[in-house]
C-alpha cells in the first residue's frame, strides 16, 4: 500500500476538482492507487459536484428556524439553480440541517473568505502574544498562530464547522454530497442567527 501523501492529495485535487478531505480519503480507500481514487472519486459524484460549483445559482430557499421555545431564532438562505430542486424534500432537509446548525454552532460567517481582514489580523495579534506569553519560542510562534488560526476558522465559518449529526463531515462535505445527489449547484448565501436577550444587561434586582 502507498503512503498517501500531501502531494498525492495535491495531485488528485487538481485533476478533480473535489475538495482535500474526499481526495485523502479517495487515495486511502484505493491503497494510493490515483487513477482508482479519481474513478472512486467520479463514482462518487464529488468530482461532477466539484464543476457545478462555479454555476449560478439563484433559486432556492429562505428558512425559518426557531429553537428552545423561542430563545433562539435562525434566518438562512440557501441557494440551488432551479425552483425544481428548490421544492425537493432533500434540498428542504438540507436547508433545515443548515439553520439546525447556525442555531447550534453560532459560526459567524459562512466561509473563511467573509472574514474582514482586520478581524483576522487582530486574531493574529491575539493569538501571537497569547503563545509569546506561554514561553513558546519565538521561532515555532509562527507555526502555532497559523494552527490557533486554522482553528479559529473551522470554530466560526460555517462551511468548516464539523457537521451537527455527523462530525466525521463537515458541512462543506455535507453540501458537496447533496450538489453530487441533486445535480446542482447549492449556495449557502447569507445567515442570520438572534439569541433571547443577546447584548442586553441583565437587570440588577434591587
Amino acid at each position: 500500500m502507498a503512503e498517501v501523501t500531501a502531494e498525492m492529495v495535491k495531485e488528485l485535487r487538481d485533476r478533480t476538482g473535489v475538495g482535500m478531505m474526499d481526495c485523502k480519503r479517495a487515495l486511502t480507500e484505493t491503497k494510493g492507487n490515483m487513477e482508482k481514487a479519481v474513478d472512486y472519486l467520479r463514482e462518487k459524484g464529488l468530482a461532477a459536484a466539484a464543476k457545478k460549483a462555479g454555476r449560478i445559482a439563484s433559486e432556492g430557499i429562505v428558512e425559518a428556524y426557531i429553537h428552545g421555545g423561542g430563545r433562539i431564532g435562525v434566518l438562512i438562505e440557501v441557494n440551488c439553480e432551479t425552483d425544481f430542486v428548490a421544492k425537493t424534500n432533500e434540498f428542504r432537509s438540507l436547508v433545515h440541517d443548515l439553520a439546525m446548525q447556525v442555531a447550534a454552532f453560532r459560526p459567524e460567517y459562512v466561509r473563511r473568505e467573509d472574514v474582514p481582514p482586520e478581524i483576522t489580523a487582530r486574531e493574529k495579534e491575539v493569538l501571537t502574544a497569547q503563545a509569546l506569553h506561554e514561553g513558546k519560542p519565538v521561532k515555532i510562534v509562527n507555526k502555532i498562530v497559523e494552527g490557533r488560526l486554522e482553528k479559529f476558522f473551522k470554530d466560526n465559518c460555517l462551511l468548516e464547522q464539523q457537521f451537527i449529526k455527523n462530525p466525521d463531515i463537515t458541512v462543506q462535505q455535507l453540501i458537496t454530497e447533496h450538489i453530487a445527489k441533486l445535480g446542482e449547484n447549492i449556495n449557502v448565501r447569507r445567515f442570520a442567527r438572534y439569541e433571547l436577550g443577546e447584548g442586553l444587561a441583565k437587570r440588577q434586582e434591587e
